[in-house]
């Protein structure tokens, strides 16, 4: 099979298209042959050795959607889609013709996408899942507030809190006009650098209380207003830091505030896992409660080099590869 391949850590230059061995359907494990493969920032920071196990030499990529084509009987012939912590990092991944998965791992594809669309999911559901239903326990009238709302993991939490029944606050530089995220919005805040200013706006917005739930998936260069908005013991969830890996935090104000902090990791969820929750997301796609993220664009497996150095120069959008 041909796969983009990775023997050192580098920019996107030190990937080649290669060929490799065809994964085997071993005893508890499937084969799927990869329809799409949406490249993420972790894919990059990944080639760049900026991940933490990745073993060497690996090919990459987390999300994929794709055709069983050996495993089990049942399976034969199923459409899938799929993510997770490890594959990618400590197994060879998605961004290739071929994938072999444990079977515990299959989940079916929602009818209603494409593959494209279905390979665009994983990341950005699985951390917004994983973070606001799992970690934070969003509940019905709460307000969440969420950083980066115009990105990847913010479009699909903004979703997720719609169906929890809450109301969503978006605050992003830009606004999300036109993704799937612009549409469950009750209030959207331009981001400036003033984190006194947004806290204030935020609690404005809240009669003064702040939002229950802070979901930030900027983190480090927001933190400080992250906290600056939450409501009394609100919870505030961290999962990625940009600019700056620290944050001052008044002590202070924070155990006053009985504000709770919390840090979300999907890496920790391997493909077992990211798989379960992927099979409870199936029926909100199916329904038209969740709707993919947009794709900007999209390049055969010969061009993987392309699509990685575009992702790493800041395109905005989704980028999937078709192998």
């Amino acid at each position: 099979m041909r796969a983009l391949y990775f023997e050192r850590f580098g920019d996107p230059g030190v990937i080649r298209v290669a060929e490799r061995p065809d994964p085997v359907a071993e005893p508890g494990t499937a084969v799927v042959s990869v329809r799409a493969a949406s490249i993420n920032p972790s894919d990059v920071k990944n080639v760049a050795g900026s991940m933490e196990g990745t073993v060497l030499p690996r090919i990459p990529g987390r999300d994929f959607a794709g055709i069983v084509i050996e495993g089990p009987s049942e399976w034969m012939g199923a459409q899938v889609w799929g993510t997770g912590g490890d594959i990618g990092f400590t197994r060879d991944g998605s961004h290739a013709e071929l994938l072999a998965v444990p079977v515990e791992a299959l989940a079916r594809k929602p009818e209603s996408l494409g593959f494209d669309e279905a390979s665009v999911v994983g990341v950005n559901f699985v951390i917004g899942w994983l973070g606001t239903v799992e970690t934070a326990r969003l509940t019905p009238g709460e307000t969440i507030a969420v950083f980066g709302v115009s990105g990847g993991v913010g479009g699909a939490v903004a979703q997720i809190a719609r169906v929890c029944g809450a109301r969503v606050i978006g605050i992003d530089r830009t606004d999300p006009e036109g993704t799937p995220a612009a549409a469950v919005l009750d209030e959207f805040i331009t981001l400036t650098s003033d984190s006194t200013d947004i806290g204030a706006r935020i609690k404005r917005l809240t009669s003064g209380r702040g939002a229950d739930v802070v979901f930030d998936s900027v983190g480090g260069v927001t933190t400080p207003a992250a906290l600056a908005g939450v409501a009394y013991r609100g919870r505030v969830v961290v999962i990625s830091a940009i600019g700056t890996r620290t944050a001052t935090i008044d002590l202070i104000d924070f155990y006053h505030n009985e504000t709770r902090l919390f840090g979300a990791d999907s890496r920790k969820l391997d493909v077992i896992e990211s798989g379960i929750r992927l099979t409870l997301l199936d029926r909100y796609f199916d329904s038209g409660a969740f709707r993919p993220l947009p794709i900007t664009r999209t390049y055969p497996l010969e061009a993987g080099k392309d699509a990685y150095f575009a992702l790493a120069d800041g395109i905005h959008g989704r980028v999937v590869l078709r192998p």
